[in-house]
């Protein structure tokens, strides 16, 4: 029996905190994220969605979650090489997503991990884009498919969207045409 298309989204706004501070110079509003009520109004726009999935920053996890469905879950993804500032002890080397629905698998499906380890994207063009392993780990946690109804709500470099095609591509049983 095939399942019912799934509508999924994945948010990654500006940081609390840092809109103004990355982004002030690309969009007039980036200075919103720095307040916590944008990203409250934020989670309830991702509500509508069936699956959804929310970067973050470690800093703002305190701040951000409480503002999630009860049952939303916290997944790591974890940087073996981040960008190492100096006098930022210790490193900021992880970033929490914070996840919520998503399809149910059944025993014999493949366990994913709460977490994953990729190197950050470099030279995107955007500050913050997420590399297509990491995009791919999120599909994984959400249980989507190829079939479902993807939503990148900041798409800014447009690496996820591409994740998300080349993800497609694979899963539907056609050969890989980008690199990861």
């Amino acid at each position: 029996m095939e399942a019912s298309p799934v509508r999924f989204a994945y948010a990654d706004p500006p940081y609390l905190g840092m809109g103004a501070r990355f982004y002030g110079d690309r969009h007039p509003d980036a200075g919103d994220w720095d307040r916590p009520e944008t990203h409250e109004a934020l989670i309830d726009r991702l509500s509508a969605f069936d699956a959804w999935a929310m970067s973050l920053s470690s800093t703002t996890l305190r701040v951000i979650l409480p503002l999630c469905p009860y049952d939303a879950r916290v997944g790591a993804w974890v940087k073996p090489f981040a960008s190492f500032k100096p006098g930022v002890n210790p490193a900021y080397a992880w970033e929490p997503v914070v996840f919520h629905g998503g399809r149910k698998r059944d025993r014999k499906a493949r366990t994913v991990r709460d977490w994953v380890s990729v190197e950050i994207a470099l030279r995107r063009g955007c500050p913050g884009a997420k590399p297509a392993a990491m995009c791919w780990w999120l599909f994984d946690f959400l249980g989507v498919e190829p079939d479902d109804e993807f939503h990148d709500l900041f798409p800014g470099s447009g690496a996820v969207q591409r994740a998300w095609e080349s993800w497609c591509r694979v899963n539907r049983g056609f050969p890989l045409l980008e690199a990861l």
